[in-house]
């Protein structure tokens, strides 16, 4: 029961943590280039997994060595444009409008992993999906002039991270967590200073204070998650990301003068029922497929 509560409560830390760190990242984005905030940011989170990796048994030669080298390259390259959109989302199209999209990931995850992943998704999955991708076309709300052009950068946020929860679920047959993690943040500080430095920006006294707190942030949130997925199944961790969420929302609202619309609201709601829903289904022909097996 402690490890339970030990679970939830680092959740809910690195969730409340991820949320900070949109807004820090959003304030920055309307100042600075996205590309040179990730940059900075990449950097500091790579220090972090390679201390991570020298802590881990066997060190960083284990933690280095991988079966899959060009995948987990790749899904290092990923993860880094994704955070360069991700900033520009939320610095262009706001906090909660760009999360209410983002909450569909999950279920682009669960369309891709048929034909990527081999994967068989029965009709109460396909039929959640179906409701789910009406709820983002709702939060999309398209006029008599289509989708705005704006609101493509969080729905190609969520595409881009769909493939590397892929991507990452490819690379864990053969590799460790440890691994993983290791190369996201190495690969993707590399990528990054290949095209941060031509966006370089002298930042403001102060905006350097918010660069470390946006660093700080993006090193606890990750350390939390990785303890919460310790001793909780994914499938008790993943409904509670949602929460982020709610308080993009609240943050959205009072801290940036955002402004709810019932399409978001509305989209949203359906949106997250579909995704815990896939999840909830997810976990559920896992432990049978377990249990056939032993």
């Amino acid at each position: 029961m402690d490890m339970k509560r030990s679970g939830y409560i680092f959740t809910l830390l690195a969730i409340v943590i991820f949320a900070i760190q949109d807004g820090i990242s959003k304030h920055l984005g309307g100042l600075y280039p996205p590309a040179f905030i990730a940059m900075i940011r990449f950097w500091a989170f790579a220090a972090f997994t390679i201390l991570m990796a020298a802590r881990s048994k066997g060190g960083l030669r284990t933690a280095a060595a991988t079966r899959r080298p060009v995948l987990q390259i790749l899904r290092g390259v990923m993860l880094a444009a994704q955070i360069v959109i991700v900033i520009t989302s939320l610095a262009k199209v706001g906090l909660a409008h760009s999360q209410a999209i983002f909450s569909a990931t999950p279920l682009f995850v669960a369309v891709l992993s048929v034909p990527l992943l081999s994967e068989k998704v029965g009709w109460r999955r396909w039929t959640a999906i179906l409701l789910g991708l009406i709820g983002v076309l709702v939060i999309l709300d398209p006029g008599r002039d289509g989708i705005e052009p704006m609101l493509l950068l969080p729905l190609a946020a969520a595409a881009v991270f769909s493939l590397y929860v892929i991507a990452t679920r490819l690379v864990s047959r053969d590799d460790s967590a440890t691994t993983s993690f290791f190369y996201i943040g190495t690969v993707g500080a590399i990528t990054l200073s290949f095209v941060g430095p031509f966006y370089w920006t002298g930042l403001a006294p102060v905006d350097w204070g918010w660069m470390a707190l946006l660093c700080i942030t993006g090193m606890a949130s990750h350390y939390f998650l990785i303890r919460a997925y310790d001793l909780l199944d994914a499938a008790a961790v993943q409904p509670l990301t949602y929460l982020q969420l709610v308080f993009a929302g609240f943050m959205g609202v009072t801290l940036f003068g955002e402004r709810l619309t019932p399409n978001m609201i509305v989209g949203s709601a359906i949106v997250v029922g579909a995704g815990i829903f896939t999840i909830w289904r997810e976990s559920v022909v896992a432990r049978r497929k377990v249990d056939r097996e032993l």
